[in-house]
């Protein structure tokens, strides 16, 4: 085979519960050109995948063509970069075993990479955010659930089946919260977005103090912070709490693995100095003496409406090439 040029750019697709975002972008992480649609518009997944391929097709065609697109790169929850599958994803509106990377993959006719969006993430933040230059790191995803990615030696480990980072179904309180998995005592039951809501609401049953939370409907931690904000002190201590269980969490981790670095990422990870620190007090508390101080924690610094589809392109350049139309 004779190719006479090198193809200089991908497509990182960026799938959440609520939005899929598309971009084509080129090596050195610059977005050529960008669009999304609300992925609740799709409860069959079939639908789902007609409908990216084709706007994924109509992106690449108005900005530059195929000839110039190497491979598409996707962040999805509960995805699973070994097998290209999202595995009984429990949030999303499909079940079972799904092989999207395949999928779309005859469907394009383009290589396909799929992950895990902590593991995407923190491929990101390696390549272009927080953790560049880092080796040892553990990013930390905090949002609907709580998810991780190990990178040592500057790779990702995936495990033997590729379900390494579930920090969030480990357990650090026994007979616990029960938690979406079906097991008591999660962290992700403590520090993901209903946990944090749930420590609201408990903290509002248990204490008469006034509140701005009171009286709230569908509260979130977004909610919570602005009420942190106006100096609310149950708002405050609602992510003391979070941080004292995340930095157990946290803590046994890092003992177990020796990072260079911890990396906060995520809507809740917003919640600033309310929720950091809090949780680096907790760490320091419960890590390995040896430890103590030596791990940085650092939050992301990607802009949330690019961080899934830099993360999806770095992934995508990690597939070997393979075209219908070279």
């Amino acid at each position: 085979m004779i190719q006479s040029t090198i193809k200089t750019r991908v497509v990182g697709v960026g799938l959440s519960i609520d939005e899929t975002i598309f971009a084509i972008v080129d090596l050195r992480g610059n977005i050529i050109a960008k669009d999304s649609f609300p992925t609740t518009d799709f409860p069959n997944v079939n639908d789902f995948i007609t409908y990216l391929s084709e706007r994924i097709v109509a992106l690449v065609e108005a900005n530059g063509g195929y000839e110039s697109v190497r491979s598409v790169g996707i962040s999805s929850p509960s995805g699973n970069f070994r097998t290209g599958c999202i595995e009984y994803p429990p949030n999303m509106p499909w079940k079972g075993q799904i092989p999207m990377a395949a999928m779309l993959r005859d469907r394009l006719g383009l290589a396909v990479a799929l992950g895990n969006d902590a593991h995407v993430r923190a491929l990101g933040e390696y390549v272009f955010g927080s953790a560049h230059g880092l080796q040892d790191f553990l990013y930390i995803n905090l949002g609907h659930g709580v998810g991780s990615c190990i990178f040592t030696n500057g790779k990702a480990y995936l495990g033997s089946e590729g379900f390494s980072g579930e920090i969030g179904h480990t357990c650090i309180e026994h007979n616990g919260r029960l938690c979406g998995c079906g097991n008591r005592g999660c962290l992700e039951a403590y520090a993901g977005t209903k946990g944090v809501v749930k420590t609201a609401t408990d903290l509002l049953e248990s204490d008469s103090r006034p509140s701005l939370m009171r009286g709230m409907t569908d509260m979130t931690p977004k909610d919570v912070f602005e009420c942190c904000e106006k100096g609310d002190e149950l708002a405050i201590e609602t992510f003391r709490r979070t941080g004292q269980m995340l930095g157990i969490g946290l803590a046994n981790y890092a003992s177990i693995l020796n990072p260079e670095a911890v990396i906060l990422a995520g809507g809740i990870a917003r919640a600033g100095k309310w929720l950091i620190e809090p949780t680096h007090d907790s760490f320091e508390e419960h890590v390995f003496h040896n430890l103590k101080g030596k791990v940085k924690f650092l939050t992301s610094n990607l802009n949330k409406a690019e961080r899934d589809v830099l993360g999806a392109s770095a992934l995508a350049w990690n597939v070997k090439e393979y075209s219908l139309f070279i």
